[in-house]
């Protein structure tokens, strides 16, 4: 049976659908006949008009990267591994993957532009994994913005992404500003926001206002969300009215604003609260949520497990100055103040104590901080402010970077890594100095010991992204292979031997990565 027996395109799919049997023909035949009708159709079809083209995409004026950092790019963005190493997180071969946030960062820094050939792949890249969109959608630029408006697949970037250099009129064009804001995509108003509040901070919450009643709450949201950069007592008169906004999230985010201000007014409300529930006769909640507390950004409903009335005295207190404490205990510091007893028990401490913490990361406060963390090497159980990791970990990002590395590298030393996974997480890259051979060490101690090696491939993975790459000398030692130390889990020296070989082949490559990004 030939093609001839199925006659139209319609025979066709009938035989498809009814069965080759049912019509005394062969799958071979039905195949054959379906590929002569494909060509015909094709061949009788008429091409439709040219639709029109696109406007050309925007100069980006910014200097592309040399050439061996462009090659590099391209590598880190298809995720191969260097020539004559085996593929895989596992083995001695670098992740490249975990490299690719480094080398954008670094890019940035010297204000290079993507290669136009690879802006694709970073659209990509930024689709895929969200936590390089920012990097990746400033290299790509008003390029990337330019395909992102005719790739359905990159639309994601007109909402986040942060313009780009030749889009943003000058801040001092006021109608070029004014007509921006009014007719552009979120992403380029988001830029030019960001734009204006850089020149001139109280500019920004002016601009705002021009369009806030008609701004998507989502919108709003994210809006306010920028002005912590340059938040002033300049912003007071625009947060105190976001405070009655018709959006819970825009009130609460309002409220957060207020509060890092220490002389605002409604901090000062806060600290009137706070004060009338703790002093040193001892500790007394709050016995209602009110309507004031409430326009304050004070939520009613406590999460599941929580008290109402603990629930509402840690807003009260993570919102008041702090500053206000040691008025209200009689001129005691914030060390005298954490090391106080609490009569009322341990509960009340620890309530007072977390809501003090983020008081503290809240309004910046490093005085605070350091009273809160304590030494470095006394047992996290013991602090005298808090023994969460997670709140540490924010306490330190409130101290100047040498400060935070230090602090680090000794707990390090006193408590070794398996509990510094998350305060090393919050310290400047490069790890160098004390912290870089703190870490080192511990390393080379875990390795000694016979630790059971896979319970440190977190560390091992943060330390190949973070270590300084100097320290690649110091752990070439540490590569060879080794007979399992007794009572040891067995294999635990292979991979040791092989983690240290990934972990100098890493530092050896970000070492290259970021020479080949210097200027010529």
């Amino acid at each position: 049976m030939g093609d001839e027996e199925y006659g139209d395109w319609e025979a066709l799919v009938g035989a498809a659908l009814l069965g080759t049997e049912r019509r005394q023909g062969s799958p071979e035949a039905l195949l054959d006949a379906a590929a002569v009708q494909t060509v015909r159709r094709r061949a009788g079809l008429r091409p439709a008009e040219a639709g029109p083209r696109p406007e050309p995409a925007p100069v980006d004026p910014r200097p592309a990267p040399p050439v061996a950092a462009r090659r590099r790019l391209a590598q880190l963005l298809a995720g191969r591994a260097g020539a004559g190493s085996g593929g895989g997180r596992r083995g001695a071969a670098p992740d490249l993957t975990e490299l690719l946030p480094q080398w954008l960062a670094a890019a940035g820094r010297h204000g290079y532009r993507s290669p136009a050939a690879l802006v694709p792949a970073l659209l990509d890249a930024a689709r895929a994994r969200t936590d390089l969109r920012p990097q990746a959608l400033a290299l790509a630029g008003a390029r990337g913005m330019w395909l992102a408006r005719l790739n359905p697949d990159w639309r994601f970037a007109l909402r986040g992404g942060v313009g780009g250099a030749g889009q943003l009129p000058d801040v001092t064009d006021r109608a070029g500003v004014e007509r921006l804001w009014q007719e552009g995509l979120f992403a380029e108003r988001v830029a030019l926001l960001g734009a204006v509040r850089a020149h001139e901070a109280a500019a920004a919450p002016r601009l705002l206002a021009t369009t806030w009643a008609t701004e998507r709450a989502e919108d709003r949201l994210m809006f306010l969300d920028s002005l912590r950069v340059g938040l002033s007592e300049g912003d007071e008169p625009f947060l105190e009215a976001a405070l009655g906004d018709r959006s819970r999230n825009v009130r609460a985010t309002a409220a957060e604003l207020l509060s890092a201000l220490p002389g605002s007014a409604l901090a000062g409300r806060m600290a009137e609260r706070a004060v009338a529930c703790v002093g040193p006769e001892g500790v007394i909640p709050p016995a209602e949520c009110d309507a004031g507390m409430l326009r304050d950004g004070v939520v009613k409903r406590p999460p599941a497990g929580r008290g109402e009335r603990a629930w509402w005295l840690g807003q009260l207190v993570e919102a008041a100055p702090l500053s206000c404490w040691r008025e209200r205990f009689g001129g005691m510091g914030p060390a005298e103040l954490v090391a106080l007893p609490v009569a009322e028990g341990e509960v009340w401490r620890e309530e007072l104590h977390a809501a003090w913490c983020r008081a503290a990361v809240r309004q910046r406060d490093a005085e605070w901080s350091r009273a809160l963390l304590g030494p470095a090497s006394a047992p996290p159980a013991a602090g005298p402010g808090t023994a969460s990791l997670a709140e540490r970990a924010k306490l330190l990002e409130t101290l100047p970077d040498a400060e935070r590395a230090d602090w680090v590298a000794e707990f390090i030393r006193a408590h070794g890594l398996s509990e510094a996974f998350q305060l090393l997480g919050v310290c400047v890259v490069p790890w160098a100095g004390a912290l870089g051979r703190a870490v080192v060490d511990a390393l080379e101690a875990a390795r000694e010991a016979g630790s059971y090696p896979w319970s440190f491939s977190g560390v091992m993975g943060l330390a190949e992204r973070c270590l300084d790459p100097a320290e690649a000398g110091r752990l070439e030692a540490l590569t060879a292979g080794a007979e399992d130390p007794p009572d040891a889990s067995p294999g635990a020296a292979a991979y040791w031997a092989e983690a240290f070989q990934r972990l100098v082949a890493t530092l050896r490559l970000r070492e290259a990565m970021l020479s080949e990004l210097s200027p010529p």
